[in-house]
């Protein structure tokens, strides 16, 4: 079996990773050290060293390959990490494990124009804030599988998978939903109106959004600028092909994070 070891050097220290590549070929494997998210490939399974950004950048690039992953927190919240740090070993017994438990995690699809992205958490669709826009919010129309789902008048809005519905979309006053769940979660951000609240709607749906007036909208996925929306731009948001896979050791394990981090 093959063993990628992936860290954030400014979170882990490289004698780790050097000691986990160590600990995989003594137990007659082969393992390789990746230095950037980019290099991740070729490899069965996957060890991150860092924080959520890290494991982010890792199940992006991962799922593209089909590569399961198994997270070690040496970052602040860690809620996408199965060990804490000092577990590293616990995560290496994971990682060549004959027949793990696997957490298959969707993914969205973002298309604009010809443009198109993947993301594990969420995108973000906001106004820009800087000195050469307007300061006023934006008015966005959604449809869900072609039919109108409400127009938003609200500073932005989050599309987000169960995945990263603990993050920014919690934040924002979204709903928790499961790994499990078959649904995506809509949510505005600072809406102008009592009624625009957080819509769950199926995975099998698509999304869609026409900016109707105001500003430039700024594109985010997982964190990361996709780019802008003028108005009149269409952005069709679904479930992507593609999933990101997450060993586990047991799949009680989210409520345990969720109490344990999440307060």
């Amino acid at each position: 079996m093959r063993i990628g070891v992936y860290e954030n050097a400014e979170q882990a220290e490289r004698s780790v990773a050097e000691r986990l590549v160590d600990l995989v070929t003594e137990r007659g494997h082969e393992a390789i050290l990746f230095a950037s998210a980019g290099e991740i490939g070729g490899v069965d399974r996957l060890i991150v060293l860092g924080g959520d950004g890290t494991v982010l950048r890792a199940a992006r690039r991962a799922s593209e390959c089909g590569i399961p992953l198994v997270g070690v927190n040496y970052g602040r919240l860690g809620f996408l990490t199965e060990y804490e740090r000092g577990e590293e070993e616990k995560a290496v017994a994971l990682a060549l494990t004959e027949s793990p438990e696997v957490i298959r995690r969707a993914m969205l699809e973002v298309e604009t124009g010809e443009r198109r992205a993947y993301c594990l958490n969420e995108l973000s669709i906001l106004r820009p804030i800087a000195p050469a826009f307007d300061n006023r919010v934006v008015t966005v129309s959604a449809e869900i599988d072609g039919v109108p789902a409400g127009e938003f008048r609200a500073d932005g809005l989050i599309v987000t998978t169960p995945t990263g519905s603990t993050g920014y979309s919690l934040s924002a006053g979204g709903n928790i939903l499961t790994p499990d769940c078959e649904a995506f979660l809509l949510t505005p951000v600072c809406a102008l109106s009592m009624r625009s609240r957080p819509i769950v709607y199926s995975d099998r749906s698509a999304l869609s959004f026409v900016v109707r007036e105001g500003v430039s909208l700024v594109l985010y996925g997982d964190g990361i600028p996709l780019g802008t929306a003028e108005a009149g731009t269409k952005i069709t948001v679904r479930k992507a092909s593609r999933f990101a896979e997450f060993l586990t050791e047991t799949r009680g394990g989210f409520f345990r994070r969720l109490t344990e981090k999440i307060n």
